[in-house]
C-alpha cells in the first residue's frame, strides 16, 4: 500500500466522524423540514441492490470501506455506499460515500462546509461551484472544497441527485423544493474525497476527484433507476408518521 493509499484511509476514517455530525447539524433546518413533512417518504432502497454498483469503473479498482454499525444507525440512512477506489497502481486514490435517506428531510441539510468545521477541520477558502461535462453531454454541477486539520489536508467534491437530476449544493436543492410541492421521489448525496499531500497537490487532487465524478455519475443514476420503487411512497402526516398507519 502506498503512502497515498494510507493517507486516503486516514481521511476516510476522519470523514466517518464528520458524516455523523452532518446528520446532527441537519436537525437545525426546521423551516425546510416543515415544508417537507407533508411530502412523500422516500421509497426504501434495498442495501443489497447497491452492491451492484461496479467495483471496477474504467481503470479504477474498488474495495469496500465499511462504516461502524453505530454510525450507520446514527445517520438514519436506509442505504449507503462507502468504498475506496484506486488506479495507477494505487498512486491515485479516492473515497466514495453515497447516502440515501429514509426521509427527504433527513438527508437534505447535510453540508460538508458546516460539519467538517464542526469536527475540527479548517476550511481553506470558499467552496467553488464547478460544472463537469459527462460523456453524453450532460452537465454535472458540483461543489469542491478543501479542509485542513493538523498536517492533514483533504479535498471534497460534493453533489446531490434528486429525482434523476444533478444539483451542486443544498441551496439549489432547496430552490427546487420551495418552487415545487415539496414532494421528492428519491434523493442521494454524493461525496468524493481525496487527500492533498506533497506527492499529490491540490491541482492533481481536483483532477483526480473530477475524473472519478465524471466516470461514476452516470452509473449512480443508472443504479438509482434500477433500484426504483418497490412499493408506493407513503404520505406523511404533520408529525412525520405515515397517514396510512394513523388510519389503521
Amino acid at each position: 500500500m502506498t503512502d497515498n493509499g494510507i493517507n486516503t484511509k486516514r481521511v476516510i476514517s476522519a470523514a466517518i466522524a464528520v458524516i455523523f455530525l452532518m446528520f446532527v447539524f441537519g436537525l437545525t433546518h426546521r423551516i425546510l423540514a416543515e415544508k417537507l413533512v407533508y411530502s412523500e417518504q422516500m421509497p426504501p432502497i434495498n442495501p443489497d441492490d447497491l452492491a451492484k454498483f461496479p467495483m471496477e469503473i474504467g481503470l479504477w479498482k474498488g474495495q469496500e470501506a465499511p462504516l461502524p454499525e453505530s454510525i450507520i444507525e446514527a445517520t438514519d440512512t436506509d442505504a449507503h455506499i462507502s468504498r475506496n477506489y484506486f488506479r495507477n497502481n494505487g498512486l491515485e486514490s479516492i473515497g466514495l460515500y453515497v447516502a440515501f435517506g429514509q426521509k427527504t428531510r433527513d438527508l437534505i441539510p447535510h453540508r460538508p462546509e458546516v460539519c467538517y468545521i464542526g469536527a475540527g477541520w479548517a476550511r481553506l477558502g470558499l467552496p467553488r461551484s464547478v460544472e463537469l461535462s459527462l460523456d453524453d453531454g450532460t452537465r454535472l454541477p458540483c461543489s469542491i472544497m478543501q479542509f485542513s486539520k493538523g498536517t492533514s489536508k483533504t479535498m471534497i467534491l460534493d453533489y446531490y441527485i434528486v429525482d434523476g437530476r444533478f444539483f451542486s449544493d443544498i441551496s439549489s436543492v432547496r430552490l427546487k423544493i420551495w418552487r415545487g410541492s415539496g414532494a421528492v421521489s428519491f434523493i442521494a448525496q454524493v461525496q468524493i474525497v481525496s487527500p492533498v499531500s506533497y506527492i499529490q497537490n491540490a491541482e492533481s487532487t481536483e483532477r483526480i476527484i473530477s475524473a472519478f465524478a465524471v466516470e461514476s455519475a452516470p452509473l449512480l443514476i443508472r443504479l438509482l433507476e434500477d433500484c426504483k420503487i418497490s412499493k408506493p411512497a407513503e404520505k406523511l402526516s404533520a408529525n412525520g408518521i405515515s397517514e396510512e398507519s394513523v388510519s389503521d
